[in-house]
């Protein structure tokens, strides 16, 4: 048995099994935690790392997701190295920086080149890999070399990845680009014509071979006892066993159990998660499954993340007075609907961190929006899309779609094959054909239908639901990209004025961002750290949504007012400057689906939506 170097009092088979969390009892190598947005994939992610760690295993804790937010939840700052995690013997993390990577994956194939090629061959090169697409394909060339056992130095790497779309498109590219890379002997022409592309095959290979092996890895299902969340797990688990990734666990995070029966809002929460876990899909129920309870403090720190799994106090609050005042009077999202109606038109965009409610306050604003007599254009970035199950009907003057991929790109590739095409032979075009085919091109293709969008804002109300922050800002990463490129094209030929999908972002009286957090500490940290971004892109946000307030739900459940504290300190923090403009939606004892409900949520002042809970 391993020696246990932790907790003390504790044996290290209790350490690995903490409370019957039996995924700890014969972890696989690779481990990847996934879910849709707000889940706690990052929190159980973290947990388990360190409990392995604890257990005397060598630990790799890796975050794919460009919005993560392990730096603040270990302590550390995230780098795109393995960096030792202060008083967590054996635990290591490693964040896969996009830009670094990048960077990283340029110098290496102008390296490659330098030897032999022109200042020109070069420059021209530079420009091919300025694109979004070799962000993708670097981020995942290092993915692929912690899956290819290239490292042997780790007994367990735990993957905390980004939200669920973003995912299933990470863990596809081995594939994609092993079939990609089989009989093509040129490489992607889109990344250049020496990347040395091919050379990775191997690597892209061996990672394939390992994300399919279920004695190697398994891919853990984190949900909440909420019904959009089982039925996202439901449709990654589907998705997953097509790319061969059949050895699935499932972990129900966050299951609430009401202290006071009287407390109508907790019993109507508990009686949500108990309905919504009665439901579940037969598919999620043959897997295996660990639940963890809702805990009433932040899993921010060792003392919290070791709680998360052993139920242990950490908060020194605990048990103090809680006040229930609201620091200052915060306006609701009907006030908001209001202000957003008195424009002629506009581009909406809801940001966020995945899971805090973007896509039910994008629905309901555009509902909003309609009852004030306009008509309006709803649309989502996010390839998990939920647009549809949240409305659950149709409005007159409301007109919903989503950018897909696969639809997107197969568009993109028709379009360039008829402009290009003409005087080709046969092989001239399938070569064409070939290149278009390569994975990265749905990213090409995606930003083109992001910017279609954008420019129907001239004349319309565009509420568009965005991708989880990681996936957004990729995206923001190409537009700007895209801006650059096009600005320098028309200096070269004419000084001829033009408009991008940029400018009109960075346009405050043309686009509207509205950034939704919850009342917690990560939450609110994201969604800052969302903000300077985008402000660095002179992308100015309007004003900020708190979704799910405890204090506003009138709750005198023990555990959620244990809670109540850390929210207190978060409406402090917004308050003292990070937002100019802030709106609050309680935490509903119904969730808000459908219709009435969203419509309710635009419709009345706050004091109707609580007083009835």
């Amino acid at each position: 048995m391993l020696a246990y170097r932790g907790i003390s009092g504790l044996s290290p088979s209790e350490v690995l099994a903490p409370n019957g969390l039996s995924l700890l009892s014969h972890p696989t190598r690779f481990l990847f935690f996934t879910g849709k947005g707000g889940v706690g994939k990052t929190s159980l992610s973290a947990a388990v790392s360190l409990a392995l760690a604890e257990a005397g295993r060598r630990v790799l804790l890796v975050s794919t997701d460009a919005a993560s937010n392990l730096d603040e939840m270990l302590g550390i700052e995230l780098r795109n190295m393995p960096t030792v995690v202060p008083g967590a013997s054996g635990l290591l993390v490693l964040n896969i920086d996009p830009n670094e990577a990048a960077e990283a994956y340029r110098q290496r194939v102008l390296t490659q080149m330098s030897n032999h090629a022109s200042e020109s061959e070069l420059s021209t090169v530079r420009e091919q890999l300025s694109g979004a697409c070799t962000t993708e394909i670097a981020s995942f060339d290092e993915f692929a070399s912690l899956l290819s056992g290239e490292d042997q130095q780790y007994d367990h790497i735990v993957f905390d990845t980004a939200p669920t779309g973003h995912t299933l498109r990470l863990l596809s590219l081995p594939k994609a680009w092993t079939g990609f890379l089989a009989g093509n002997d040129r490489g992607a022409s889109c990344l250049g014509p020496h990347s040395g592309l091919k050379m990775q095959e191997v690597r892209f290979r061996d990672a394939l071979l390992a994300l399919s092996d279920p004695a190697l890895t398994t891919v853990v299902l984190v949900t909440r006892p909420d019904e959009s969340a089982i039925a996202e797990a439901a449709r990654t688990s589907k998705e997953l066993r097509t790319l061969s990734l059949g050895n699935q666990r499932l972990v129900v995070n966050g299951v609430f159990r009401a202290s006071d029966r009287k407390d109508a809002v907790a019993c109507a929460i508990e009686a949500v998660g108990q309905r919504a876990l009665e439901q579940m899909p037969e598919s999620l129920r043959v897997l295996q499954q660990d639940t963890v309870p809702l805990r009433a403090f932040d899993t921010v720190g060792l003392p919290a993340l070791r709680a998360l799994l052993y139920g242990q106090v950490v908060s020194p609050d605990q048990g103090k007075t809680v006040t229930r005042e609201i620091v200052e009077p915060i306006q609701g999202l009907d006030q908001l609907a209001d202000e957003l109606a008195d424009l002629e038109q506009a581009l909406i965009m809801v940001m966020g961190k995945g899971g805090v409610g973007k896509t039910t306050i994008a629905a309901a604003l555009a509902i909003g929006l309609v009852q004030r007599g306009k008509t309006v254009h709803l649309s989502t970035t996010d390839p998990a899309a939920h647009l549809t199950e949240t409305l659950d009907g149709e409005v007159v003057g409301l007109r919903v779609d989503r950018i897909d991929p696969k639809v997107e790109t197969q568009r993109y590739i028709d379009k360039i094959m008829a402009a290009k095409s003409h005087g080709l032979d046969a092989q001239e075009r399938a070569l064409l054909l070939e290149d278009l085919q390569s994975p990265c091109t749905e990213e090409v293709a995606v930003f083109h239908a992001f910017s279609r969008i954008v420019f129907e804002a001239r004349s319309a109300f565009v509420v568009l639901d965005t991708a989880p922050t990681g996936h957004s800002m990729l995206l923001m990463d190409a537009t700007g990209a895209y801006h650059r490129q096009a600005v320098m094209d028309v200096e070269k030929v004419s000084k001829a004025h033009i408009i991008t999908p940029l400018m009109r972002l960075q346009d405050a009286s043309y686009t509207k961002i509205i950034l939704v957090t919850l009342p917690e500490v990560t939450p609110v940290a994201q969604a800052a750290e969302l903000q300077d971004d985008l402000r660095r892109a002179g992308i100015e946000p309007c004003a900020w949504v708190i979704n799910k307030s405890i204090a506003r739900s009138g709750t005198c459940d023990p555990l959620l007012v244990a809670r109540l504290p850390g929210e207190h300190v978060q409406l402090q923090r917004i308050a003292a400057g990070l937002a100019k403009r802030t709106y609050i939606v309680p935490w509903l004892s119904q969730p808000p689906v459908g219709l009435n409900a969203l419509s309710k949520l635009v419709s009345e002042p706050d004091d109707k939506l609580v007083s009835g809970m």
